[in-house]
């Protein structure tokens, strides 16, 4: 039987945070870091930098359904950076660093929207939800060095949050 291989792409901040850490995750096939979401064809890291490009900091992670659901990418997604601060991330700031979620079909969309709604109604955030669902646009890795950062720079810092419990119990059941 022949497996089918589905892709996430998600905006939250250092893209070097979040790739490591879907990067450790069964189920997860590959990951690769870059942007997406902006105006400008094959944009580099200096030109996303200037907030000029539109671009945010994104990850793509391609996985298994049959060993980790959309949902659950979802709920780690959630659970490890402030969906509630408009462009920044710690002190990370800039409108490459805003919260995304950039879906491929329908069902994504649909488990997208209903993974804000649950944490907004349980309140388990402290501001309003500010994270963009937009349809998956062109995404143009980034550069070499940016790639595996954090394994090939293990003293590397990203700011990471970590909200899993609380996340997780308001997530429950969503599929």
């Amino acid at each position: 039987m022949k497996t089918s291989i589905e892709t996430a792409t998600f905006a939250g901040g250092c893209f070097w945070g979040m790739e490591k850490l879907f990067g450790e995750m069964d189920g997860v096939v590959s990951t690769r870091v870059g942007y997406t979401g902006g105006r400008v064809s094959d944009p580099t890291y200096e030109m996303v930098c200037t907030g000029k490009t539109g671009h945010a900091e994104s990850i793509e992670i391609t996985f298994d359904p049959s060993k980790i659901t959309y949902a659950k990418l979802l709920e780690t997604f959630f659970s490890t950076h402030d969906p509630t601060t408009p462009n920044q991330q710690g002190n990370d700031i800039g409108t490459q660093y805003r919260s995304a979620i950039f879906y491929y079909d329908s069902i994504q969309e649909r488990l997208a929207q209903q993974t804000i709604e649950r944490p907004a109604k349980s309140k388990v955030f402290k501001g309003r939800i500010v994270t963009e669902v937009k349809p998956a646009a062109e995404f143009y890795p980034a550069e070499e060095y940016h790639q595996k950062y954090l394994k090939k720079n293990p003293n590397g810092t990203c700011v990471i949050h970590t909200q899993s419990r609380q996340i997780a119990e308001v997530l429950k059941g969503l599929n």
